[in-house]
């Protein structure tokens, strides 16, 4: 009898080690699910890009599109981050979204500017000067109807690959041609 009594305390605890093991599993298997799901429900781009400029005040709003007009995407994350509180993999999403889908200031409580009023470009008091360059060839545009916010928007489309949409919104907001306005967003692929 006492020769059985070792074996079976070892089967016991081996029984004991499997099924704490296999609880394990499962709970991890069950969290990496649920995850899973919920990155599948995350949100629309576009809402999501609403949704966080509401979170910036006027001049965040004004820096994060200033840094990721300068292609600097962690600095802006750091920015969105340290503004509203978020996360980091919820900023992350946030500037992506903002860069993809680019967003006016609205001051809060205020309306959505609607479809109609985009006709029209705003004219400001000063000039904004864009300058873009690769090897010794150099182009510059200087207009009041630019500023950093529609420049970022600009530069944005050009780098996601939409160079006839950039092209047209340089032109919209400048008095320069279609060409001139092409030849000036080629030199932005950098």
């Amino acid at each position: 009898m006492d020769s059985l009594l070792v074996p079976v305390m070892i089967l016991i605890a081996v029984i004991v080690g499997v099924l704490l093991i296999s609880r394990s599993v499962a709970r991890r298997a069950a969290g990496h699910r649920e995850h899973a799901a919920a990155a599948k429900v995350r949100k629309d781009p576009a809402e999501l890009a609403r949704e966080s400029a509401a979170k910036l005040s006027e001049e965040q709003h004004r820096k994060l599109y200033s840094l990721i007009a300068q292609g600097q995407a962690m600095a802006a994350i750091k920015l969105y981050l340290e503004a509203t509180g978020e996360g980091l993999r919820a900023s992350r999403d946030a500037v992506g979204a903002l860069a993809s889908h680019p967003q006016p200031f609205t001051l809060p409580g205020a309306a959505a500017p609607d479809a109609a009023s985009d006709d029209e470009p705003e004219h400001f008091t000063y000039r904004y000067r864009a300058i873009a360059s690769k090897g010794d060839v150099t182009r510059e545009v200087s207009s009041n109807m630019l500023n950093d916010e529609i420049y970022g928007r600009i530069r944005t489309l050009a780098k996601s690959g939409d160079v006839e949409a950039a092209a047209v919104a340089l032109t919209r907001h400048s008095d320069i041609s279609m060409k001139q306005a092409l030849e000036f967003i080629e030199l932005l692929d950098d």
